[in-house]
């Protein structure tokens, strides 16, 4: 009796409205046998609402008959976190402590709404807002941003 054949799980960040049939996408889906082409379109359909280019993680599982489907995440919050801060890229050894060792400050209300995105993804769904908004302001300490009240 053969194995029973699997679904295959593939991880990309793509840019939103931005996904093409070149690297990363065509050949980590072309080497499973998924027309890179069918993704692209879907996708860059799907994240339409979103500012192009905005990073989107994507979860695609490839059924053993070649057909997909994928679940987008919420941007990742380092993302989100310079957005709020219109910054293109966080500091490279933050130290929140020094006024040199920080790339700017945020308040704990974009802190909120950072987690209230993040609190969409199927993952976080279940987690308590407070849990996400620790999570949300580790993330800035580590990029160099400050949180003030």
């Amino acid at each position: 009796m053969s194995q029973a054949a699997k679904n295959l799980l593939v991880k990309l960040i793509v840019g939103a409205g931005q996904a093409a049939p070149s690297p990363p996408v065509g050949p980590a889906l072309g080497s499973k046998g998924i027309k890179a082409m069918d993704f692209c379109k879907e996708f860059n359909a799907r994240t339409a609402s979103y500012q192009p280019g905005t990073p989107i993680p994507v979860l695609i599982t490839i059924k053993p008959d070649r057909s997909f489907t994928f679940e987008m995440k919420s941007p990742p919050t380092g993302y989100l976190l310079l957005k709020a801060l219109g910054l293109e890229k966080g500091h490279g050894q933050p130290n929140v402590n020094t006024k040199e060792g920080t790339i700017g400050e945020l308040s704990l209300k974009h802190v909120y709404e950072i987690a209230k995105i993040k609190k969409t993804d199927s993952r976080h769904a279940m987690l308590e807002m407070e849990g996400i908004v620790k999570s949300t302001v580790g993330v800035a300490k580590s990029m160099g941003i400050k949180i003030v009240p």
